[in-house]
């Protein structure tokens, strides 16, 4: 499975790679996953939430969302939103 900081940083894959976003790996790998959510960093807080697997991350991120967008949309829709979704890849390229 790949880190915490590659799968929420993960851009696409290449195969049976994960191609992940360096720069922004290097920014805000040191974040919590409210912590990017309130940066506004949606999708990599999502991420961040997905591959803890808690339940209170996913929540946190569904909340700080709707108040900052004025949408009231659950968990599920942010999934489609984003287009993130747990993979077995063991494999990363950065970028």
């Amino acid at each position: 499975m790949l880190s915490r900081e590659d799968f929420i940083f993960t851009i696409g894959y290449d195969g049976p790679a994960a191609v992940v976003d360096g720069h922004a790996k290097k920014r805000y790998s040191s974040l919590s996953t409210r912590e990017l959510a309130e940066k506004g960093l949606f999708r990599a807080a999502y991420s961040s939430a997905i591959w803890s697997k808690d339940p209170k991350q996913l929540e946190t991120v569904v909340e700080i969302y709707n108040k900052a967008t004025g949408s009231s949309v659950q968990d599920s829709s942010l999934q489609r939103l984003f287009g993130v979704f747990p993979v077995d890849v063991n494999r990363s390229i950065l970028l």
